[in-house]
């Protein structure tokens, strides 16, 4: 594989992240089918959140830390997310309300921000990821999104007690080990390719995972992203479908199966992801959701991530690791021209992906 293609396919990793969640992002978290269809008909292109979402449970959300609970805490509206604890207690609010049309969700941006400091350090350095991810969550209008996932708010409850950062990582709930703990990996996996060994890929993708997550049922999950990357970036003929359907079912997910009733019994996508695997979050089910669909569409780019969109549930997140994955193996050039050009951000990623290529690549 030459040069040219190996840069085609580490920038195809990184903007395929963000225009998988840039598509999702205004059906993110709809459950009920009928009303994404009602919405938004098949999502094929970027739109707004609108105003109104069916599925909201973001009133249920504790705005003092992690999980579900009252709103009585201050860490939503005072350290994070300055000016919008108002909006967490109102009923069927949009969970990324403020965004628009090719906007990316927090966890992009914080994805962008590991972004940033790869480029100015060289390499991973968790330290400095960790001082520019606190500077960018507790300073006000850094960014206009309106819902941060439970991580974040675990994070930042035990940072205003005065834990030390490296330590404020909140102890596992019940969504602890989720399709969000996984998006912001693919960077720092490629920043440890420069290593040329796997067990530094995995020291390093654990490394940054713990910052943020405590779970060791995460941890699975994230090794298997983690061996799963590289061999599509490297691989100059990669077999997508093969292998995806063999870490699925390394993982306990009959894929190659599946991915044959898809073709010949009729089964759907929805009867997949909604009937045999939950749309959630929770990894068990969205990871193997993400690789059953890149089994599904294995040459197809714009297909796959149509699909993960319109299935609903957590398809922002599930967004982003499907397009790492099918962008790392099918490159830059697989990604439809309008979703690139539609990202709103689009000149400033282009800078950072571009200098994280150049600094980055082996």
């Amino acid at each position: 594989m030459g040069e040219s293609d190996s840069q085609d396919r580490w920038r195809g990793l990184l903007w395929g992240m963000f225009v998988g969640d840039a598509l999702a992002m205004p059906v993110h978290w709809y459950y009920d089918m009928a009303a994404l269809q009602r919405d938004f008909g098949v999502v094929r292109d970027f739109q707004p959140p609108r105003d109104f979402h069916p599925s909201s449970i973001m009133p249920l959300a504790s705005t003092g830390g992690a999980g579900r609970g009252s709103h009585e805490g201050e860490v939503v509206g005072s350290i994070i997310l300055h000016g919008k604890k108002h909006l967490w207690g109102r009923s069927n609010r949009h969970y990324h309300d403020g965004l628009q049309s090719g906007d990316n969700t927090l966890n992009l941006l914080c994805v962008r921000v590991l972004l940033r400091s790869i480029n100015k350090t060289g390499r991973y350095d968790p330290g400095d990821f960790l001082r520019e991810y606190i500077a960018f969550m507790t300073t006000r209008d850094s960014h206009r999104d309106t819902y941060a996932e439970s991580y974040h708010r675990a994070f930042f409850a035990n940072y205003a007690r005065g834990v030390a950062p490296e330590r404020c990582a909140g102890a596992e709930n019940h969504d602890t080990a989720s399709i969000g703990g996984l998006v912001g990996l693919p960077p720092v996996i490629m920043a440890a390719l420069r290593e040329g060994d796997a067990a530094a890929v995995d020291h390093t993708l654990l490394t940054h995972l713990r910052l943020t997550h405590r779970s060791t049922k995460l941890e699975r999950y994230a090794l298997a992203l983690g061996h799963l990357l590289p061999r599509f970036l490297r691989d100059p003929e990669p077999q997508i479908g093969r292998v995806a359907c063999e870490v699925a079912e390394s993982l306990g997910f009959p894929a190659t199966q599946v991915v044959e009733r898809t073709k010949h019994a009729g089964l759907t996508d929805l009867d997949v992801i909604g009937g045999m695997v939950s749309p959630a979050c929770y990894i068990e089910h969205s990871f193997p959701a993400v690789l059953y669909l890149a089994a599904r569409y294995p040459d197809n780019f714009e297909a796959a991530l149509v699909a993960n969109t319109n299935v609903g549930g957590d398809n922002c997140h599930r967004g982003a690791v499907l397009g790492a994955i099918l962008g790392a193996a099918l490159g830059y050039q697989a990604i439809p021209d309008r979703w690139i050009r539609g990202l709103r951000s689009r000149v400033e990623l282009e800078e950072e992906i571009e200098s994280f290529v150049a600094k980055c690549q082996p």
